[in-house]
């Protein structure tokens, strides 16, 4: 990597060169032939669901209407942000393709690895996460939506979870954790076994019955956690699980345009709870412009919308419509339009899209109790 960058499931800083990623970590560019259904979604449909692992069994199981799995988690350390959309986006997604969906909150891993506290986590994961994910779409039918630390209060699957997370590290040695990590300590090492566990345990008899097609749809950072849940899976005495599947989004960009959005630094995101006035404030002051640094100059010569935060945000979510997308970018490359009015444009659609999501958060709020394990 690049002097100063770091992509880790823990750290993501600097200039990140996703080529060069797909190389080292041994995955594949997302097929080019994919179902309408997939195509139909913009994630998939402007690559911002780049590359993957076996996600050929779940095209499969969508093509012929089979049963099948999608799992993620979250990690319950802040304000929901925009950022936060590409995973939720996802969830809705393959729910409504008829996916069982699995939603851990990772109290475990943020209690060992970032020092949080129990009940801190539990108001952040239901206030900010779970609360958003209701108004984004997401239906307590076929999902589980659970914590490390409660996995269930039905004895069965509870001790099957937790059996599988022990039981994983038979299966790896602290040599394979530090290869594929580099950096480890037990604390990390715990997190991963854990994680492994929730991404598997779908297959166990005390869940979907028999090894189910899975899929984890993760940022790059997050696929050292696959591969360790996959190898250890592939070496597993007890139960013969099916590989797992997994996709590979491109990090939504701060607004500052470095590295991913990050929940530690507030001018580097919209919350889904800031005013018409903080958006304002924020694209204005901190969104990185592709633009160049004089008028004369920008109308000449034109600006790099590949690099300018305003039009990533409308490609990863707010324009929906790509012909009206591709005037965007072309008008901006051209210099036909400035830095300003593409950053009015953005203000103007996040806030008509915040002043709904609003609404349907209050709604969201009395539906909360439906989705909690009982």
């Amino acid at each position: 990597m690049k002097e100063g960058t770091k992509v880790t499931p823990w750290d993501v800083s600097g200039e990140i060169d996703y080529e060069r990623l797909i190389k080292e970590f041994g995955i594949k560019p997302l097929p080019e032939n994919l179902p309408e259904e997939f195509n139909k979604n913009l994630l998939f449909r402007r690559k911002i669901i780049f590359a993957h692992r076996d996600f050929e069994r779940i095209v499969d199981a969508v093509k012929n209407k089979k049963k099948f799995v999608m799992m993620t988690g979250l990690m319950p350390s802040g304000k929901f942000h925009l950022g936060h959309m590409l995973v939720a986006q996802q969830m809705v997604f393959y729910q409504n393709l008829g996916a069982k969906l699995y939603i851990t909150v990772a109290d475990l891993e943020s209690y060992s690895t970032r020092q949080k506290n129990f009940e801190e986590m539990k108001k952040t994961a239901v206030e900010q996460y779970l609360t958003n994910y209701i108004a984004l779409g997401l239906k307590p039918k076929n999902l589980d939506f659970y914590f490390q630390s409660e996995r269930s209060n039905e004895a069965k699957k509870s001790n099957a979870y937790y059996r599988l997370a022990s039981n994983l590290s038979r299966y790896a040695t602290f040599n394979e954790f530090k290869a594929i990590y580099g950096e480890i300590s037990p604390a990390k090492m715990s997190a991963s076994l854990t994680q492994s566990a929730d991404m598997l345990q779908p297959q166990l008899p005390e869940f979907e019955g028999k090894p189910t097609p899975t899929v984890v749809p993760v940022g790059i950072d997050q696929d050292p956690h696959i591969r360790i849940a996959r190898d250890m899976s592939a070496r597993f005495k007890d139960y013969k699980f099916m590989q797992l599947s997994s996709t590979y989004h491109l990090f939504f960009p701060g607004l500052k345009g470095s590295g991913k959005m990050s929940s530690s630094d507030e001018t580097s995101y919209i919350a889904m709870t800031d005013t018409e006035k903080e958006v304002e404030t924020k694209i204005k002051k901190y969104a990185f412009s592709g633009g160049k640094d004089t008028l004369e100059e920008h109308r000449k010569h034109g600006g790099n919308p590949d690099i300018d935060v305003s039009f990533q945000y409308l490609k990863f979510f707010f324009e929906p419509d790509d012909k009206k997308l591709q005037k965007i970018h072309d008008d901006y490359k051209s210099g036909k339009l400035l830095t300003s009015e593409l950053k009015t444009i953005l203000i103007e659609k996040i806030n008509a899209f915040l002043k709904e999501h609003r609404k349907k958060r209050e709604k969201a709020k009395k539906e909360v109790g439906k989705f909690l394990v009982k």
